[in-house]
Formats: C-alpha cells, structure tokens, sequence
C-alpha cells in the first residue's frame, strides 16, 4: 500500500507524534508499504527521506510567537495536489488537527482517498498558547521581572493559565478538532479512555484503539529494588500544559519527608526557564537536575538509573514516556486525567492522585518511597503492564486498519459506480 502522512509536527522535532509516525513507518516500510510524509520545513536537521520507501514532502511554515516550537504551515494548494498525483496514495492518514491536518482532509474529499486521522494530542488542553497573554510574551516579560523583583510571590511568577473545561477558547478548539476528524472514514485513538471520552465528545465516526507501541528490545527493564537515596524522575517536553510546576512544587514536599531524595528532569521546552526559576526559589535547586534536551536514542540508557516515574500531565492521550519508565520497571505517580490511569494503574504499579493536588502526589510519592515490599511488587507488574503494548502486535493492528479502510472506501466507488451505470440505464436493460 501507499501512506500519505499529514503532520503539522515530524523529526528532526522531538515529541510523541513525531516518533509514532516515525514507528509505524520505519515497521510498516520493512513490509513494502511505501510512504510519504507531509509535515512542515524546520530548516536545520531536515531531511527528505527515510530509507527507501519513506520519502518527506517538507512545507514552508512559520511558528506561534507563543510557543517558536509549533510549526504553522503556509498554504501550499498546488504544492499538495503535486504530490498526491505523484505518489497516487492509497490511503491518507491525518496525525494532527492543525493546518497541515485541515489540508490533509481536504485532499482526500476532493480526490476520493479513504482516510484515518489518530487523535494523538488533546489541543483543547493546549489552549493557554493562544491566550492574549502569552501571544504578546507578556509572560516572559513577566519572569525577567521576577527575576529582578525576590519579593515577588511564587504563584505570580509561575502562572500557566489553568482553565477550566468552560473556558471558551477550549470549546472553541475541541469544536474545530472535533469536526476535522469527523470527516475522516476512522478515528485511532492510542488508548481505551481516550476513546470512550472522545465519544462523550460527541464524535461519529468509528473509534479504533491502537496503542502507539513500544520497541521493548530497546526499553529493556527488570524488577527493582529501592535504593537509599530515592532518585525520582520526570521526562518530557517542557511545556506549560505539562503541569511540571506541580510536580517541582510536589518534590519541595518529598523531600522534607525524604531529604536524601532527589528529581530529575529530562527535556527542553517553553517553560523551562521558569521552572528553573521557582526551584530557586523554592530553595531546592540542589536537589533537582534539568539535564535539558537528551538523544532519544539515549533514552533507554537512563530510566533504569531512577527509582520513580512522577508525572501530573492532565492532557495526555497515551503517554510515551510514561509507556518508557513502566517497561524499564520504574513504578510511576500520575493524575487522574484521560489516558494516565491506562498505564498507571491505580494501587497496582503505581497510584493515581488528584489533578493538581501537590499534597497528594507527594504523600503518593512517599508512601511508596517508605515501603520496600509495596516498591517491588509496583516494579513487577510495571513490567507486566508493558508487555500489553509490544510494537509488534500493535503494527499489526494499524495494517489490519489500514487494509480495512481502505477496501472498504474502494468498494464503496465500485457500488457507487455500479448504482450511477445502473441508474442511467442507457441500453434500457432495466426494463
């Protein structure tokens, strides 16, 4: 088969979409399925194609002044219709809802091309990037004043903007997202509560689940045990929607139970800075690392070197990441919001705390820092979790999918034909 991937995120960009495309493609290639992949032009690290049956159509496009990382494409009509009647895809498959998504949609109603979207990244939790104070830099400003000003309060400089599931800018985009894949022929959602809340969203289309899958020769883990001085760890983009402030303000609790524990943060990202800034603060920056941006293919050297995965992301669709720390053993500390309770299981291998709640994340935390027998009994079925997401199984499952679209739309021309033959009934055949 022929795969057209629309992306408005791709490598050399580092996050969960970009390597889940990268995974199913690099899998499904080595099975003679070809693909291209539409995604925007980063300059510095792009690269046009991945082997030989994975090519990389790149796009002009400029960025969120509020967030420089995420790309908005330029409209590129011409430029679309080429490649399509090049490449003569037999299935389009759409991975985000922005401008190289609408695009993506729209090529494949005006060429009749069976088409997927994956519902990789809830944008309506992302919404503070669009807000008048962040488009402005106002909140940049606002840290360097800080900076200057040790009087100023903490929770003034480290605001992100937390809405609630009313504020308008977040109807506003699930309403726009929601449409968009509305128009596809079928809904991959990477996880089970993702998929029963989209259809509390209201979506009609069908909702296949897919999990993003995990090479686990490479996250290789085994049981553990608890170490003396507790190592916590958090990897990630660094990014407001994140919630790592929560997590820093947390740790500050941790470690006045636990003092020989200590945090590290693996990434880079927008609110970076201001993180480093409320550790300051907060008088604990000796105990906590920000190691900046690491090599994924790093990665799997370093969760084995932790004892304990924290995370209070309310926006995440599966969670990577997460998926990473349980294969290698790590019993993990998570909130209670969409996808999160699908890897951390709630007193099994790890515990599920309130959203926001700094106070139970730590006492989460501690208890589990405090009793060695309840450590290795999580780091057990952490493992044990992970297997349920094998990359293999899971590639097997999205060329089923793509299969079955795809046959399906086609059949659906042929019937259409038929009808339209049989309806004129040139010959009078029809009686």
């Amino acid at each position: 088969m022929k795969i057209l991937y629309f992306s408005d995120t791709f490598l050399p960009k580092i996050d969960g979409v970009a390597i889940s495309m990268r995974n199913f493609a690099e899998a499904l290639a080595e099975r003679g399925h070809e693909f291209l992949i539409c995604c925007p032009r980063y300059g510095e690290g792009d690269f046009d194609r991945m082997g030989d049956h994975i090519r990389v159509e790149r796009f002009r496009s400029g960025y969120l002044p509020s967030y420089p990382d995420i790309k908005v494409v330029l409209p590129s009509p011409s430029k679309i219709k080429r490649a399509i009647k090049e490449f003569q895809p037999d299935l389009v498959h759409i991975h985000t809802p922005g401008l190289m998504g609408v695009y993506g949609i729209n090529a494949t109603e005006k060429y009749g091309i069976p088409s997927i979207g994956t519902y990789h990244t809830l944008m309506s939790e992302q919404d503070m990037y669009l807000s008048f104070y962040r488009l402005l830099k106002l909140d940049k400003l606002f840290m360097r004043i800080g900076k200057l000003n040790k009087k100023i309060k903490l929770k003034d400089l480290v605001k992100f903007e937390k809405f609630d599931k009313f504020n308008i800018r977040k109807k506003i985009i699930l309403k726009i997202t929601n449409n968009l894949y509305d128009r596809c022929d079928l809904i991959i959602s990477p996880s089970h509560l993702i998929k029963k809340q989209l259809e509390e969203f209201g979506l009609k289309k069908p909702v296949a689940v897919i999990s993003n899958g995990l090479d686990l020769s490479q996250f290789k883990g085994s049981p553990k045990t608890l170490s003396g001085s507790p190592k916590l760890l958090h990897v990630g983009r660094i990014s407001y929607e994140k919630n790592c402030d929560v997590i820093i303000n947390s740790f500050k609790l941790i470690i006045e139970k636990i003092p020989s524990a200590t945090l590290t943060i693996i990434g880079d990202g927008p609110a970076l800075a201001s993180l480093k800034v409320q550790a300051q603060k907060l008088g604990i920056d000796d105990a906590i690392t920000f190691t900046g941006f690491i090599d994924r293919a790093e990665l799997p050297k370093h969760y084995p070197n932790y004892d304990l995965f924290l995370t209070a992301s309310t926006m995440e669709t599966q969670g990577l990441v997460i998926l990473e720390s349980v294969a290698c053993g790590l019993p993990a500390v998570g909130v209670d919001s969409f996808a999160i309770p699908e890897l951390v299981h709630d007193g099994v291998n790890g515990f599920i705390a309130k959203p926001f709640d700094v106070k139970d994340i730590a006492e989460k935390t501690i208890r589990i820092l405090e009793d060695p027998a309840l450590y290795e009994s999580f780091s057990k079925e952490s493992l044990k979790i992970s297997q349920n997401h094998e990359m293999k199984a899971c590639v097997d499952r999205m060329e089923e999918v793509y299969r079955s679209v795809a046959d399906q739309k086609n059949k659906k021309k042929k019937r259409s034909l038929l009808n339209t033959i049989f309806s004129l009934d040139p010959f009078g055949i029809m009686g």
